[in-house]
């Protein structure tokens, strides 16, 4: 069976209200009608179609972890000991507050996680809670030691379509029977 991807349509004027919103998601809709030549009422129900259509998932304050005491960001690979044991480490992770991201990845580990802690021991704790999960083989943490790139936004292409891919359940995209990701 092959799984199919629904192009959504959107314009260009769909693609300034996206970026505008990812500059600043607090501007005035009526800055924003100004920017992309409509009324506020008209972006509002632009932006509404793309909350519907799952584009805009979320508005988001974007902090300064460091100023809210939070001075070490590391990764962290996780490697399970098989494979029906990822599903039970993404769900105990995804409780615990220290995690920003969590991807099941290729390469040696299974897992990669994004973490921020106040210290190193508490990243010591979160490495040992980690590693006493059921399922987890071992780990491997690499502690940033500056960021010079750090974004949440996605860069948009004039005329770019968007496609809408199957999901299955926990998030991630289905494959097809050849392997090859959809």
């Amino acid at each position: 069976m092959k799984f199919s991807r629904t192009v959504l349509e959107f314009d260009a004027t769909d693609q300034a209200i996206l970026d505008l919103l990812q500059e600043n998601c607090k501007q005035p809709l009526a800055a924003i009608g100004e920017k992309v030549g409509l009324s506020a009422p008209a972006v509002l129900d632009r932006i509404h179609k793309l909350e519907e259509a799952g584009v805009i998932r979320s508005y988001i304050a974007v902090l300064d972890a460091r100023r809210l005491g939070m001075d070490v960001t590391a990764f962290i690979g996780v490697s399970t000991d098989r494979p029906v044991a990822v599903r039970g480490v993404e769900s105990a992770v995804a409780g615990m507050d220290e995690v920003l991201e969590c991807h099941h990845v290729t390469g040696t580990h299974t897992l990669m996680l994004k973490v921020k802690t106040r210290d190193t021991e508490s990243l010591e704790d979160l490495i040992d809670r980690v590693r006493s999960l059921e399922g987890v083989a071992r780990t491997e943490t690499m502690v940033v030691l500056s960021t010079h790139i750090e974004r949440s936004r996605i860069a948009l292409e004039p005329g770019e379509a968007f496609a809408e891919r199957p999901r299955r359940s926990g998030g991630r995209p289905r494959r097809n029977p050849g392997g090859s990701d959809e």
